[in-house]
């Protein structure tokens, strides 16, 4: 009988250590002065976490970044016809730079094309360090890796004037200040890009993607990107994107530059997941600073090899001009989280409120401070008529 009381008494024991609730007991000091201080700073405390921390940064949430996957397809037609190359028709395969890229692509605007080049010897292009008025001038073998090929030690007659070294390399060499003054490819600017992002927040395994659910095969065939009228169509004509980046594409298509399209999934999963939508907007990235114009656009060069009936390798080297497209994913998810600190808080109240003992636990929980020299903190009845007070002062404390 003595061991069933023994072990009943444990098992007592042990149900109060796990549901037994602890406060914090509340000592009340009757001064005028310290309580406007604690009420004027509690005041405060109140203002910075429900307006500051709570309203504006959330700081109630957990927070995670966004991982992202982006591919882009280029479409349109363009028409050229200029005394410097033959008339032509460009396609997608002609002007997308290279055919995939890595969350970017690169529209061909403008060009300069060197026709027929091979290896071989031709005097270097007009510079103070190229020029010369015989061999002596020219040293065999010298490789000035800003010009154009590997010197011959020949001084030969660039024009009837001019005089320079001779450099074996690939001729004839180009001539980049023959780029024409308005856009080859003005056209581009009607090209469309459809833009396919899927991303995921990895720690609340939250999927997105810019292709809403009520996008189908129909819609996307007629829609275009607008802010106003389609805000959730993926395909995005290249005039309006630099327009809304405040440039202009006919400028910007002479000599190319970069343009980010930015694709915000910053959201609050306090509301509805589907609320979760994509927000675009567009930048112009690369410098347009008036004070220093030095090297503007954006270029490069490629080349295409062709092998000649006589066997003679044969080349057309083309220095790209055009407009690079950066699209860029960022992010931020806050789901909700409530803070820890709030349980204590509510369990306080309910208990000095709610519950039927609770003049019992007010009493045990407020010591009200006697300033009397002789006398202790004790418990007594007058913390019991200053309940309604001192409760409020226990929830905010806790």
């Amino acid at each position: 009988h003595g061991a069933k009381m023994s072990k009943a008494a444990g098992c007592r024991g042990f149900l109060h250590h796990v549901f037994d609730y602890e406060t914090a007991k509340t000592l009340v000091i009757p001064h005028f002065g310290v309580g406007i201080v604690f009420r004027f700073t509690q005041l405060l405390v109140v203002l910075y976490v429900v307006g500051y921390v709570c309203v504006v940064q959330k700081g109630y949430q957990e927070t995670d970044s966004v991982i992202s996957t982006v591919t882009t397809k280029v479409k349109g037609f363009a028409y050229t016809n200029t005394s410097d190359m033959d008339p032509r028709m460009w396609d997608v395969a002609d002007y997308v730079i290279p055919p995939q890229g890595d969350s970017s692509f690169f529209i061909l605007t403008n060009l300069v094309v060197t026709p027929e080049q091979t290896q071989s010897h031709c005097p270097e292009l007009p510079n103070p360090s190229t020029v010369c008025k015989d061999d002596c001038d020219c040293i065999e073998g010298y490789n000035d890796p800003r010009r154009n090929g590997i010197r011959t030690g020949l001084c030969e007659n660039f024009s009837t004037t001019v005089k320079t070294c001779e450099v074996f390399s690939w001729c004839p060499l180009e001539v980049d200040t023959r780029l024409p003054k308005k856009a080859l490819l003005a056209a581009a600017e009607n090209f469309t890009v459809l833009i396919k992002n899927s991303i995921t927040y990895p720690k609340f395994n939250f999927h997105g993607r810019n292709i809403l659910p009520h996008v189908n095969s129909s819609y996307l065939a007629h829609c275009e990107f607008n802010r106003l009228t389609d805000p959730d169509c993926p395909i995005f004509r290249l005039k309006r994107i630099i327009s809304e980046a405040e440039a202009d594409f006919q400028e910007m298509a002479v000599k190319g530059g970069i343009l980010g399209i930015l694709i915000d999934w910053s959201c609050d999963l306090d509301w509805w997941a589907g609320k979760c939508l994509p927000k675009y907007s567009f930048r112009r990235l690369d410098s347009q600073n008036q004070d220093n114009d030095v090297a503007p656009g954006y270029n490069f060069r490629f080349a295409k090899f062709y092998k000649r009936a006589d066997g003679v390798e044969e080349r057309t080297l083309i220095k790209a001009y055009g407009i690079r497209f950066e699209v860029i994913v960022f992010g931020t998810v806050r789901p909700k989280q409530i803070l820890k600190s709030s349980v204590p808080i509510v369990a306080d109240w309910v208990m000095l409120t709610c519950m039927r003992k609770r003049d019992l636990y007010t009493k045990e929980k407020v010591t009200y401070l006697v300033e009397s020299p002789d006398s202790e903190p004790v418990s007594d009845h007058c913390s019991e008529a200053r309940y309604s007070e001192v409760s409020c002062m226990c929830c905010s404390c806790s």
